[in-house]
């Protein structure tokens, strides 16, 4: 694989991390603004992983490995204890 192909995975990889770390957080400060219990690491994974994939607008997270979408979840969870 040439670098210009590994910088474009890479820069696809963070991009999904990111999207998918920005919307779980916005959910657990929208539930904190509203009194609500923090959603669960796996309510998350469900919601912003698994679900996201399957929308048309969130389709391309199926592009990248699981695993660090996931462990952007695992951090954020640390995060906001």
């Amino acid at each position: 694989m040439q670098q210009q192909d590994k910088n474009t995975e890479s820069a696809k990889l963070f991009g999904c991390v990111r999207v998918v770390w920005n919307d779980s957080l916005d959910c657990c400060q929208q539930k904190y603004k509203l009194g609500q219990n923090k959603p669960t690491n796996s309510e998350l994974q469900k919601q912003f992983i698994t679900q996201g994939k399957k929308t048309e607008n969130r389709e391309w997270l199926s592009e990248v490995s699981n695993i660090p979408l996931q462990q952007s979840l695992n951090d954020l969870n640390q995060a906001l204890l």
